[in-house]
């Protein structure tokens, strides 16, 4: 414990980028009081509307909640548009530098979630997904090009609305390895095949089963064996995380396994990681504050166990809040010391 917390106390010095999906996630909070007399749908007596920064602006968000020093690249709607300029100013509010994040003819993401009491009832998404143009992609690369020497990590957020694409993800990660940078991914299960030659990526149980029945279907070589497509039993988990690591070429594999806690694959050895939630409210956004804490951990030194530890921790604390939220640095403290 004491180790965890020195790694901790050199959150300050870190320095992550963070590339992805920009998301707003609004909330309307209100009450449950009758059911409409015009469908057999509740009806909302709305009191309140907020707004925090979701996908990889979350995964930002919760770097520089820790201390860390956070940059985001990545892509908004138009710079007029009212929901860009909520999510702009909500980073900037937050110290996250966005010299990265260009502006498009698409919709700025926004993820609506209408909470009755504690309950969330609805979500709305308005969103495109389609790949950017080359045009873009160049942007993006010459951005992180000019400042990928001033970072120790980078962190691939992959939400699947078309940041992440197949050149644009290929480039940066050819550049990250030939710096010699950390480069973690949080995944899309269909994009599996992107993420080659990376540090760790952090997928959820759904999400390595679904890349496993993918890379399958589509591996022509027949390199890629794996007797079954339900990763049920610790044994096929084991089995598929192993050979995801061989697969890919991957340095380390870290899973998320809700209220099993983690299973980290690193150098031929697999570590079981027990949750720490006490309760859990809400798993909007944890994922995110896995991939944050791991990747940071990391840049300050950490062995991989140590930072899957402090991700664990962190994820059981952000699970006890309502909405996308994040670990502050002296929960985290507060945390280590009850353990």
């Amino acid at each position: 414990m004491k180790n965890l917390k020195k790694i901790i106390g050199r959150f300050s010095k870190a320095r992550v980028m963070v590339l992805g999906d920009l998301i707003l996630d609004e909330y309307i909070w209100g009450d449950v009081e009758r059911i409409s007399p015009e469908a057999p749908v509740p009806v909302i007596w709305a009191k309140r509307r907020s707004y925090v920064p979701g996908g990889v602006a979350n995964v930002a968000h919760n770097i520089s909640s820790l201390d860390g020093s956070a940059s985001i690249s990545g892509v908004v709607g138009r710079r007029d548009d009212k929901n860009t300029h909520i999510l702009l100013n909500g980073l900037k509010k937050e110290n996250i530098e966005c010299g990265g994040v260009f502006s498009d003819e698409r919709h700025t993401t926004v993820k609506t979630r209408i909470i009755a009491g504690h309950q969330q009832v609805i979500r709305v998404d308005w969103e495109d997904t389609h790949h950017l143009a080359g045009s873009l992609n160049q942007k993006i690369y010459n951005f992180i090009s000019k400042n990928i020497n001033k970072v120790d990590a980078l962190i691939i957020e992959d939400y699947g609305k078309g940041v992440v694409n197949p050149k644009l993800t290929e480039m940066i990660i050819a550049l990250a390895r030939s710096k010699g940078k950390i480069i973690t991914v949080d995944p899309k299960e269909e994009n599996f095949r992107y993420y080659g030659g990376v540090t760790c990526i952090t997928p959820n149980r759904r999400e390595a089963e679904n890349a496993v029945r993918n890379l399958k279907i589509n591996d022509m070589t027949n390199t890629f064996k794996v007797n079954t497509d339900k990763l049920t039993s610790d044994e096929d988990l084991n089995r598929a995380g192993n050979e995801l690591v061989k697969f890919l070429s991957l340095d380390s594999l870290l899973i998320t396994l809700g209220e099993n806690g983690m299973k980290l694959f690193d150098g031929g050895s697999i570590t079981n990681i027990a949750t720490q939630a006490q309760e859990v409210f809400d798993v909007s956004g944890a994922g995110d504050t896995v991939i944050a804490v791991f990747t940071l951990a990391l840049a300050c030194g950490a062995s991989k166990i140590e930072a899957a530890g402090l991700a664990n921790i962190a994820a059981g604390i952000v699970v006890g809040k309502v909405g996308t939220a994040v670990a502050t640095r002296k929960e985290l403290l507060s945390r280590i010391e009850e353990l």
